[in-house]
């Protein structure tokens, strides 16, 4: 029978991670936790469910810590999560099926269900939203991304039916809280690349982010959250672009 392997990367996540890691059970024969400096309850939760643990001193970036969690990995199959992520009952059983009957697929796409400060959201681009998770070890590796990193399977990927549950923003300080953080890291990152960003760009994808989301990808769906959404959206892209032009600008004054 397959063995299956669930790892994660952390940090400061006792309000999740014990929610999460009770809805693998009987599916998980190995847990590995890749920590980064929590200073809350979420080592000592991750070793109750007998989590393999490690916590190296650095921050590479989420691409190569993700990588570090699935070196750690012994399973036959490797199922990656955030800790702000659920498994269904239907989820669990169909991840159940996909690794116990031969098959070709050696990778499978999950969709998400992600709530958004009261609400699940149905428009936006939020949904569908698959994404690579499943796949069997050693056929997979994710990108060096220092953010927005992906799994990088060698053959073709399935997609699973059930969706996972995303609790991805609770309130709007964490959308603020990590708009920013994501904004710095994704400036850094097309910076490393030789991107240029400028006040117009800044503005221009900003408002091309709102009317993606609200517009196109029928946000006001969502109602007050599909608007607040848009904004966030449209913020995050603003920041991006004005956080490279300085970069840029620091780049070239020397």
């Amino acid at each position: 029978m397959p063995t299956l392997s669930v790892i994660l990367i952390t940090r400061n996540e006792e309000v999740n991670l014990g929610d999460c890691l009770a809805s693998l059970e009987g599916i998980a024969q190995q847990i590995v936790v890749v920590d980064t400096n929590s200073s809350d309850r979420t080592l000592e939760i991750a070793s109750n469910y007998g989590a393999v643990l490690a916590q190296p001193p650095d921050w590479p970036g989420f691409g190569p810590q993700k990588n570090r969690a699935l070196d750690l990995a012994t399973g036959d199959w490797v199922l990656s999560l955030d800790a702000d992520e659920r498994l269904t009952p239907a989820l669990r059983s169909e991840i159940l099926a996909a690794i116990n009957h031969p098959v070709k697929t050696e990778c499978f796409a999950i969709p998400r269900s992600s709530w958004y400060c009261g609400r699940f959201i149905q428009h936006s681009g939020w949904t569908p939203d698959y994404v690579d998770r499943l796949f069997k070890r050693g056929t997979a590796r994710f990108s060096d991304d220092l953010v927005h990193e992906r799994l990088m399977p060698n053959g073709q990927v399935g997609k699973l039916k059930n969706a996972m549950l995303h609790y991805s923003f609770m309130n709007y300080a964490q959308v603020q809280e990590k708009m920013e953080r994501y904004s710095t890291d994704s400036a850094k990152q097309a910076f490393l690349k030789g991107r240029k960003g400028s006040p117009l760009k800044a503005i221009t994808h900003g408002a091309w982010a709102f009317f993606r989301t609200y517009i196109l990808r029928l946000g006001f769906l969502d109602g007050s959250q599909g608007l607040s959404l848009a904004y966030a959206n449209a913020q995050g892209s603003y920041y991006r672009y004005i956080k490279l032009w300085h970069l840029n600008k620091k780049a070239k004054s020397g």
